[in-house]
């Protein structure tokens, strides 16, 4: 891919998003953040997951 069409994409998907009404952008954000796995995972794996997991299982004494 050329930088000529490189930037002939970004600048369409630009405009398609500057074209859109502030509510559809509001949507989509808050779909993207309800999809988006919490930050401990991002960052550590299934880690914090297990660990989480271990604490619950001792809380409700199984």
């Amino acid at each position: 891919m050329k930088t000529n069409d490189y930037v002939k994409y970004v600048t369409q998907q630009l405009v398609t998003y500057m074209d859109q009404p502030k509510e559809v952008k509001r949507e989509q954000k808050q779909i993207r953040k309800q999809e988006r796995s919490p930050i401990a995972f991002q960052l550590f794996g299934v880690i914090p997951y297990a660990i989480m997991m271990l604490f619950k299982k001792k809380k409700n004494g199984v």
